[in-house]
């Protein structure tokens, strides 16, 4: 069978090369004094202090009043309705319950969501290599290669998590590729650099059982070109492509990051905190700055505490490691009533929560499966 190989290429020379890891070893990457900096201490953060503390922004000067003023009001006739679009979206319940039961009581509460997130940027630097195909090399004699945070590079909207990679300018180099020893190929596991295997017809007897003809797969050889390399009895690097130098590089790796933290006021009533986590609020108060300041003189004090909890614990815990780039703080008002209704002598509740007035109920007194009835 005729095999196109190079003299470097054959199957003598690469039996004896065997196949390396895919991460080149240490010893490879020779001290570069030029990009020490970058990557001493491996993944080590390096602290970015604020540049400077913007001043404390203009809150209420009644809470309370603002608290009653904007808290939604759910009627009898809003409860009514809410209950019978919820009743329409489940294909098991009847609708006759919507329209005949009593709302006897309205037990309203308003509770407030606060939520406070730090638009964060990290940054580590890690070797890397990639193909290297005769073009022109950025190395360490061309300069020293700039500090961590003084690559300049565009950030993306604010709030809005990405995560990017750049190559550190001045720090590659050129070397022989640690998996094939730079011959851009390497024996085929398959075959083992014979080219020919054992036919999986006839298991190599050259005929099958209980056949006298000879096995018509092989041709009665009892061998078959090998598949994997194509009876080439060798494969091209997948490491280097072929081109038997890598170009090592130091990357920079940039994670913006959403830090978010929240939380929803307690209350009295039996809706599940699950829900009311997730639900539609009205927007009551918000401050975005490079760093905000805690909400005081709430009436709720459980929110002012959550918020200097929140902007302490990000603060502690962010600036150490990452570079805070933005912080935005919003408190939202999250309606929430308990109906109790009438129907067919028995009292039962359901509540309604959120602008967008979701109802949760735990037992519906009209409710079918499969066209019967399981009251």
């Amino acid at each position: 069978m005729d095999r196109d190989l190079s003299e470097d290429d054959s199957v003598m020379e690469l039996s004896f090369k065997a196949e390396s890891p895919l991460t080149p070893p240490a010893e490879l990457l020779e001290r570069m004094s030029s990009c020490d900096h970058l990557l001493r201490g491996g993944t080590q953060q390096i602290f970015f202090p604020l540049l400077e503390a913007p001043g404390r922004p203009q809150q209420p000067s009644s809470w309370s009043l603002v608290l009653e003023q904007r808290a939604p009001l759910v009627t009898e006739e809003v409860a009514r309705e809410a209950f019978l679009s919820f009743v329409n979206s489940k294909c098991c319940y009847g609708s006759a319950a919507a329209g005949d039961l009593i709302i006897r009581e309205l037990k309203k509460q308003t509770l407030c969501r606060y939520r406070l997130e730090t638009f964060s940027e990290s940054r580590i630097t890690e070797w890397t290599f990639e193909p290297f195909t005769n073009h022109s090399v950025d190395g360490p004699e061309r300069g020293t290669s700039p500090r961590l945070w003084d690559i300049n590079v565009q950030v993306p909207p604010m709030f809005q998590e990405d995560t990017r990679k750049f190559q550190v300018p001045h720090s590659s180099l050129v070397k022989e590729c640690h998996k094939c020893h730079g011959h851009g190929r390497h024996k085929c596991r398959g075959c083992h650099g014979a080219s020919m295997v054992r036919c999986s017809s006839c298991s190599g007897s050259k005929r099958k059982a209980k056949q006298p003809r000879r096995c018509q797969v092989c041709s009665g050889s009892g061998r078959r070109r090998c598949s994997t390399c194509s009876g080439r009895g060798n494969k091209t690097c997948t490491t280097c492509k072929g081109e038997k130098k890598l170009l090592h590089f130091i990357q920079l790796i940039i994670m913006w990051k959403n830090n978010l933290f929240e939380f929803v006021s307690e209350h009295q009533l039996n809706c599940p905190g699950e829900l009311l986590a997730k639900a539609k609020g009205e927007n009551l108060f918000k401050d975005e700055n490079l760093m905000v300041y805690p909400i005081v003189d709430f009436p709720l004090q459980e929110i002012s505490l959550a918020s200097q909890r929140a902007i302490a614990k990000h603060n502690a815990t962010l600036a150490s490691r990452t570079r805070i780039l933005q912080q935005r703080q919003t408190i939202e008002l999250i309606p929430l009533t308990e109906v109790h209704y009438w129907y067919h002598g028995q009292t039962s509740v359901y509540y309604i929560y959120g602008t967008d007035h979701k109802v949760y109920m735990v037992d519906y007194p009209e409710r079918f499966c499969c066209g019967c009835t399981i009251l």
